[in-house]
């Protein structure tokens, strides 16, 4: 009888146990990334994927690191901003799952409303292309600039055939977009900064991009991994329902899962 029940314990803990064991790196940015990463986390241990989350303070090293090895995933950009990485650098790197819309804000502490712009404003932006071509896309869809007929997603200052407010755009690392604010009349921020800097989309921006755009996150791996069994469980994890749930109570509107 006592075989019985060890043997029975034995086929229990064979049960039970996760399908397999991997260690991983996975890059973000600080922030909401982060903070879902850390629920990520604790689901992925109990399916035998232990992460260890790697915090960057700006949007190229995540990706260089990734595809030198040193980490094996990341989640903090978009799709149009990793495939401009990739067409640039030639990273070997490759979606495998989308996480998270974060609707681009613009923020001011001198103005309450884009109608409020004087001529001549100055506007900070990204200066990396991707993100700078989306803040001004924001302005285009607030009907303060237009671009020539064709300018697509990565559109530049120079694209720009009207702008009635004769609006200077200044460019600047978009981690520091926060602090300009005192030296600017607006900013285009990207949702990550802007919500570690203490400023809330719904509650601050004077605002927002539409919901209905191209850039929802992605969790990104070498393309050698793509395949991989923990890259699989890794997506799963992030898909969980309970994440879905901690997203929407959280951050209550200002990011929307896009899965």
């Amino acid at each position: 009888m006592r075989k019985l029940i060890l043997a029975a314990a034995a086929v229990a803990a064979f049960v039970a146990a996760p399908a397999f064991a991997k260690d991983i790196k996975v890059g973000v940015t600080p922030g909401e990334h982060a903070q879902i990463m850390e629920q990520v986390k604790e689901i992925a241990a109990k399916k035998g994927l232990n992460i260890e989350i790697v915090e960057f303070s700006d949007y190229v090293v995540p990706n260089q690191a990734l595809n030198d090895g040193d980490i094996q995933a990341n989640s903090f950009q978009h799709q149009p901003y990793l495939d401009n990485q990739i067409a640039d650098r030639g990273f070997k790197l490759v979606s495998v799952g989308t996480t998270i819309t974060t609707p681009m804000g613009v923020y001011s502490k001198k103005i309450k409303s884009l109608d409020d712009l004087k001529k001549g404003a100055t506007v900070a932006v990204p200066n990396d292309p991707t993100n700078g071509g989306r803040a001004l896309l924001v302005l285009a869809s607030k009907g303060l600039i237009k671009f020539k007929d064709g300018a697509g997603l990565k559109v530049t200052p120079d694209d720009i055939v009207e702008n009635p407010k004769n609006i200077q755009i200044v460019q600047i690392d978009a981690a520091q977009l926060p602090r300009s604010l005192d030296d600017v009349d607006a900013a285009v921020i990207n949702t990550n900064y802007a919500m570690e800097a203490g400023l809330h989309p719904k509650t601050d921006a004077i605002a927002l991009e539409s919901e209905k755009s191209p850039y929802a996150n992605v969790i990104v791996v070498r393309q050698a991994d793509k395949d991989a069994d923990w890259v699989k469980t890794l997506v799963a994890s992030y898909h969980d329902d309970s994440i879905r749930a901690f997203i929407n109570d959280k951050f209550k509107g200002a990011l929307i899962p896009s899965w």
